[in-house]
C-alpha cells in the first residue's frame, strides 16, 4: 500500500487563527467607537444548502463578535425588489458588509442585484469593482475562497515567483479571481477549462495547482508533478474535493484535504474582510 508523502495544509487551523484575530480587531472596534461591526445576509427563497450556509456563517459571525443582520426574500421576489433591498443595506451606516448568497433564483438578474452592494460593503468580492481591484492590484476586497487560498499558500511558505500556477475552472468568483490574485504575486498562470485541450499535459506543469473544476475526483495523481502544491477547491456531495486525494498526496509536496482545506477559509475570509471594512467606514 503507498504511503502519502504530501504534508496536508490545514484550513481548519488557519481558519480557527484567522477568527480569532478578527475577533480581537472586533473588540477593539467595539472598545473605541462603540460600533460592533455588523454583516448583512440576504437570502432569496429557502433553498436548504443556502439557509444552512446562511445559518453556519451567522453562528461564526457570533463568535468572532460580528453582528448579524439577516434579510429573507420570498423565491419570488423581482430583481427590482432585490436591488432596492440591497441597495438599502449598502446606504445603512450600520451595515459595514452585505452578503447576497446566491444562486437567487433563473428569473433574477444576479449582476443587477451584485452590483447595488456598495463596494466598501462588498465583503464577499463579487462586485465589478472588487474583481477590477483584484486585476489591478488595488486596495478592495478579494473574492473569499481565492483569498483564503493566498492566505494558505502564505501560511504555508509558497514561494510564488516565477511558478507556473495552473488554475483548473473559470468562474468569477473562483477560477478567475485566484489566477488574478496568483498573477499579482508574479506566478506564470494558466487558465484551463471545458474546452482545454491535452488538459492532462498542462497539469503536469503545474507547481501550483488550483482545481476548481466542480467534478468528483477530476483530476489524477499520475498528473501532479513531483513536488506540486496542490489546492482543491472543489466540493461536491459526500465531502469529496476534485483532486483523487490519495494518489495526488503521493506526488505533491503539499496538499489540502476536502473537507479541512480551502472551505474553513473561505468563511473565515469573509470575516475578517467584514471586520476590516467596519474599521475602513469608522476610519479606523
Amino acid at each position: 500500500m503507498s504511503i502519502s508523502t504530501a504534508t496536508l495544509m490545514d484550513g481548519t487551523a488557519l481558519a480557527r487563527r484567522t477568527v480569532e484575530e478578527t475577533a480581537a480587531r472586533a473588540a477593539e472596534i467595539t472598545r473605541r467607537t462603540g460600533v460592533t461591526p455588523c454583516l448583512a445576509t440576504v437570502l432569496v427563497g429557502a433553498d436548504p444548502a443556502s439557509v444552512t450556509y446562511v445559518k453556519m456563517k451567522q453562528n461564526r459571525c457570533a463568535k468572532a463578535g460580528i453582528r448579524s443582520k439577516h434579510v429573507e426574500l420570498p423565491a419570488e421576489t423581482t430583481t427590482e425588489e432585490l436591488v432596492a433591498a440591497v441597495t438599502a443595506l449598502s446606504e445603512d451606516p450600520e451595515v459595514h458588509g452585505i452578503l447576497l448568497q446566491h444562486p437567487v433564483g433563473p428569473h433574477i438578474d444576479e449582476r443587477a442585484a451584485f452590483e447595488a452592494i456598495a463596494p466598501e460593503k462588498d465583503v464577499d468580492g463579487v462586485t465589478m469593482a472588487s474583481f477590477a481591484a483584484m486585476g489591478f492590484g488595488l486596495p478592495g476586497f478579494v473574492s473569499c475562497t481565492p483569498g483564503g487560498i493566498m492566505r494558505l499558500l502564505d501560511a504555508y511558505d509558497v514561494e510564488l515567483s516565477g511558478k507556473r500556477a495552473v488554475v483548473v475552472g473559470r468562474s468569477a468568483i473562483l477560477g478567475k479571481p485566484a489566477g488574478l490574485l496568483l498573477l499579482g504575486r508574479d506566478a506564470t498562470v494558466t487558465y484551463c477549462h471545458s474546452r482545454t485541450r491535452d488538459l492532462s499535459s498542462v497539469i503536469r506543469e503545474a507547481d501550483v495547482l488550483v482545481a476548481a473544476v466542480g467534478k468528483p475526483n477530476f483530476i489524477k495523481g499520475e498528473d501532479i508533478k513531483p513536488g506540486a502544491v496542490v489546492i482543491d477547491a472543489g466540493y461536491n456531495p459526500g465531502n469529496i474535493g476534485d483532486v483523487d486525494f490519495a494518489s495526488a498526496a503521493e506526488r505533491a509536496s503539499l496538499i489540502t484535504p476536502v473537507p479541512g482545506g480551502v472551505g474553513p477559509m473561505t468563511i473565515a475570509v469573509l470575516l475578517a474582510q467584514t471586520v476590516e471594512g467596519a474599521e475602513r467606514q469608522l476610519g479606523l
